[in-house]
């Protein structure tokens, strides 16, 4: 099921994604690995991919966030974009929601729950974590303001529990969380080493002041600075350069921390040539983190 259908849908939605933010066949082949005739056919299917979604019963606006994640990660690292594949895929066998579609296949697994217990069974390695980070999400879900301050790039909240010093220690949001009709939505669980850009920032803030477990990313404009000073809040403020990396965005942020002479709560990214600004805040854990984040909204959404 995933080679047959969920893969091939997911390249021709994100080819006709990349497609429509002006790259051309060639640029998109290379990214997806594939010939540039391939990415041809797929621009001229007539929506191939939304029925092999269809006959693996994934809602179509499903499918369209999908593919906009995933060509997003595509254009930063193509081992982003297979990290996020992979969540995709395992989120929808441990909820089982692939598994009508695997029995009308197969009628003899009626009774398999297979699936479900080897994908769904994820938060075994520290459920509390886990928790912890779905409770801080459900906030944001809550929230009708929250989707203002929501970067293009999306939201993800990172957190550390006791002993995490890596990537793959670190709890996030796989995927990330969206704007869905209005409101902020995360497709899946949170999961370890589900995030490498904010788990970076995080780890790089932890190496700074051991009392910070958690960050979270969201959108920096004018607006937002005004409501940083009525908050009383002063983020630390990263050097411009000309095109950064996220190598370079941390080496900043190293740097940054290395001049700081208290503690320090927030962090803005004033962004490069094709990359938008951000803000990052810190906090304890990602309750905190969240609860900043929606006064952050709050006086936002009152900021004209």
């Amino acid at each position: 099921m995933m080679v047959d259908s969920f893969l091939p849908a997911m390249r021709e939605a994100v080819a006709r994604r990349l497609s429509e933010e002006g790259l051309s066949q060639g640029k998109i082949a290379g990214l997806l690995g594939v010939t540039q005739a391939s990415v041809s056919l797929y621009l001229k299917s007539g929506g191939r991919s939304a029925q092999l979604l269809r006959g693996l019963e994934i809602p179509e606006e499903d499918g369209r966030l999908y593919a906009s994640l995933l060509a997003e990660d595509l254009k930063k690292d193509p081992v982003y974009a297979e990290s996020t594949l992979y969540s995709l895929w395992s989120d929808l066998l441990g909820r089982g929601s692939l598994c009508a579609p695997h029995r009308s296949l197969y009628p003899r697994l009626a009774q398999c729950d297979v699936c479900i217990k080897a994908f769904g069974g994820r938060e075994s390695r520290s459920g509390d974590a886990i928790e912890h980070v779905a409770e801080a999400v459900r906030m944001i879900e809550g929230s009708s303001e929250f989707v203002d301050i929501m970067p293009e790039v999306s939201v993800n909240i990172a957190y550390a529990p006791e002993g995490a010093s890596s990537v793959q220690g670190i709890v996030a949001i796989p995927g990330r969380i969206v704007k869905v009709r209005g409101r902020a939505r995360s497709f899946m669980r949170p999961e370890f080493g589900a995030s490498t850009h904010v788990a970076n920032v995080l780890l790089t803030a932890m190496s700074h002041d051991d009392s910070v477990r958690a960050s979270m990313n969201l959108r920096f404009d004018r607006r937002m600075s005004r409501v940083l000073r009525r908050m009383k809040l002063h983020p630390l403020l990263l050097e411009e350069a000309g095109v950064k990396s996220d190598s370079e965005m941390i080496g900043s942020l190293r740097a940054a921390l290395g001049r700081a002479t208290g503690p320090v709560d927030a962090v803005v990214d004033p962004g490069a040539s094709g990359l938008e600004p951000g803000l990052y805040l810190f906090g304890h854990d990602a309750l905190e983190v969240v609860r900043q984040g929606l006064k952050v909204a709050r006086s936002y959404a009152a900021e004209r």
